[in-house]
Order: structure tokens, then C-alpha cells, then sequence
């Protein structure tokens, strides 16, 4: 018997794996976000290096200092800052969301691939999970009648990714109406994870949010994808503020507030002097690395397959090799020090998440490791 069917317990597989590995290896290509700030280049102005050294590392306000949440609700239309909560990540925002939403035995539906961690997290608390599929064979376009046949008057909350992970698909505003009307039809919730919101790769203009679209709306983000300073560790939730303060009570129970430091460089990555040049940062990060990678699959004639990404630093691709994913990504570990995400931990198969949001000198070289490997395969 595994210590999962003694425990009950379902891991974050990506997670687990990730953790293990993404700091062993020579090549990290699993990360979903663009690379990563220095501290330097995100703060360069003397007077506020000033204000830094100068705080005291005292608690935070619980729920984000005032100028960062009254940044995050000036991204929003309508929205203040008592619609805004500040985690510990969007990680932090989706677990919290879900505790207080529903109950054991209560229903979500959540769209297919996705960030695994809301399946997960569904199972462990004993939530009833049905889910809805975006398809392949039309650019992972939604089948918005699947959706609407899993949706019953016992759902209470339906979770879509938007730019999505790991497709890098980006709904159409009338997918987005579909999905606003199906909630609409049972009164369910909407839990919108919106962290590739401003990772575009072929338009300047930023995918809106679920937020003022519809009531019952809770949008999620983080300043760890599209930003580019993962560790910072700063995401929020926004949406009514008698439910956001419903979130903010859980959130007193997981972490209690995000570190001040962190609440501060936020505010800074947030500001309308600083926020432009982060996302444009991360939108030539992505639109540099695409190339690299396209032209690398094309090398392997046959061998892999793609629908273009919209938005994200990552691409999903299929391969067509004799292999499983799983096995696949371990072989490239363990033997070439190259580390991606294999299809099997979003429930597909012959595919894999690979990363091109990176500096060239160091995708080139990751990417001639997987070639490695390939050739090795046959492909």
C-alpha cells in the first residue's frame, strides 16, 4: 500500500516533482513564468532603496499594506481596496478560495488542462469534481457543451485559467460570455485564475479579467508569472468585499499576512512608473524565446507538434514518440540534467510543458540536451 492510499492524500505531482529537481538540475525549462528580476533592476531609484532599508520587519497589515492593494484594485474596473486581499502567492488565494467557497461534498467543475493544484486541492478537502475540456484539434478552443452538460444546480464554483496553463490559450470574449451565462444559470461562482494576464505574445493588449463581468466573480493573479519576481511571493484575490473579508479569515489561518518586504516591492512592481516596464520586460522575454523554440521543434521533423501560444512563456507540445511522458522527463533528469513537465501531470499523455520565457544563451543549450535525448529516442 502507498502512503498516498494509507493518507488519502493526493500530492501535487508537478509540485513535488519541481521541487525536488528544478534546483538539481543544469537546465530548468518546467518553470510557467518568465525569467526571474533581479532586486537591482526591479528598484533603481535611490529614495525608495532608502525606504527599504529602512523598514522595520514588523508584521504587515493581514490583508496588504493599503498602496499595494490600492494598486492591485486600480487594475480592476469598479474595484477598491476592500475587494482586494493579498496572499502568499496565488497559490495561497486559490487554496484559501476553495475552503471558504464549499463544502465536503459540494461540487466544482474546472476546465481541463489546467494548474493542477485546484483538482488537487478538491480532492484532499473532499469536493465532488467534474470538469470540462479545451480541445485540441481546434486550438484548445473550450467545448463550452461539455461545460454546460457538467454543470448542474449542485455546482457551486467553476474554475478556468485565463491566458491558460499550459496551452497558452486565450478565451475569446464571447467564450468568456458563455462561461459568464452557464454560472449564471445555477448561480455558481467563478474562480478566475488570471496569472498570465499580461504575458501576451502577439499583442500589447492585456486579456481582461472575469472581474466586472459577472457578480459572482473571484479573480486570481500574482506577480510570479507575466511580472517576472516569483519570489517576492505576492498574489491577491479579487472580488465583493463581504467575501473577499470571508477569505481574508482563512488567510488568518494559513500564513496570517505576506512578509512586508515583500507587500513593499510589490507596491513598487505595481506603480505606474514601474508596472510597464516589468510586463514589457516579460513580453520580450516571450516573444524572443517562441522562435528559439519553434525553429528548434522544426529541426525534428515529425516528431513534435504544436498550437502556437497565445500568452505565457510556455508552450505545450505534442510529441510523437514511443514513450511515456513521465518516463520521458525522467530519462532527460536523470541522464541529460534538463528538467520539464511531462503531459501525464495535466492528464495528457504525449505531451509536455516546455519553457522558452529564458535568456537565449541558456534555452539554446536546454533545449540541445532534450535534442539529445530525442535523437537518442529516434525522433
Amino acid at each position: 500500500m502507498t502512503a498516498k492510499e494509507k493518507s488519502g492524500f493526493q500530492p501535487f505531482l508537478m509540485e513535488r516533482m519541481m521541487s525536488k529537481w528544478e534546483n538539481a538540475v543544469d537546465y530548468n525549462l518546467s518553470e510557467s513564468g518568465v525569467h526571474p528580476m533581479p532586486v537591482r533592476e526591479l528598484v533603481d531609484d535611490p529614495a525608495a532603496i532608502d525606504n527599504l532599508l529602512s523598514t522595520e520587519l514588523n508584521y504587515a497589515q493581514a490583508n496588504g499594506i493599503i498602496e499595494l492593494r490600492e494598486r492591485i484594485a486600480a487594475l480592476y474596473p469598479n474595484a477598491a481596496a476592500d475587494n482586494v486581499l493579498v496572499t502568499v502567492g496565488c497559490a495561497e488565494a486559490n487554496f484559501i478560495t476553495l475552503q471558504t467557497l464549499l463544502r465536503p461534498g459540494e461540487e466544482l467543475v474546472m476546465m481541463l488542462p489546467n494548474y493542477m493544484q485546484i483538482w488537487g486541492i478538491a480532492h484532499n478537502l473532499g469536493f465532488r469534481v467534474k470538469t470540462f475540456n479545451l480541445k485540441e484539434e481546434e486550438s484548445w478552443a473550450p467545448d463550452l457543451d461539455e461545460l454546460n452538460k457538467a454543470v448542474s444546480n449542485k455546482t457551486k464554483l467553476i474554475a478556468v485559467c485565463n491566458p491558460n496553463n499550459p496551452t497558452g490559450r486565450i478565451l475569446t470574449e464571447a467564450e468568456m460570455d458563455a462561461v459568464i451565462a452557464v454560472a449564471d444559470r445555477v448561480g455558481a461562482w467563478i474562480l478566475a485564475d488570471e496569472v498570465y494576464s499580461g504575458g501576451e505574445r502577439l499583442t500589447d493588449t492585456q486579456t481582461p479579467s472575469f472581474w466586472g463581468r459577472y457578480p459572482k466573480v473571484l479573480a486570481h493573479n500574482s506577480l510570479s508569472k507575466a511580472y517576472g519576481i516569483p519570489g517576492v511571493r505576492i498574489g491577491w484575490v479579487v472580488g465583493p468585499a463581504e467575501t473577499v473579508d470571508d477569505i481574508w479569515a482563512r488567510h488568518e489561518y494559513t500564513t496570517i499576512s505576506a512578509a512586508t518586504l515583500s507587500n513593499k516591492l510589490a507596491a513598487i512592481a505595481l506603480s505606474p512608473e514601474v508596472r510597464p516596464r516589468l510586463l514589457q520586460r516579460g513580453r520580450d522575454y516571450i516573444r524572443r524565446g517562441y522562435p528559439i523554440l519553434d525553429a528548434w521543434m522544426k529541426e525534428h521533423e515529425g516528431t513534435f507538434s504544436v498550437v502556437p501560444p497565445q500568452a505565457a512563456a510556455i508552450a505545450f507540445v505534442r510529441y510523437h514518440l514511443n514513450i511515456n511522458s513521465t518516463e520521458l522527463v525522467d530519462r532527460l533528469m536523470r541522464e541529460k540534467s534538463v528538467l520539464i513537465v511531462p503531459g501525464d501531470h495535466f492528464g495528457l499523455d504525449h505531451h509536455l510543458r516546455i519553457s522558452f520565457g529564458l535568456p537565449p544563451d541558456y534555452l539554446r543549450p536546454g533545449l540541445d540536451r532534450i535534442h539529445e535525448l530525442i535523437t537518442e529516442l529516434g525522433g
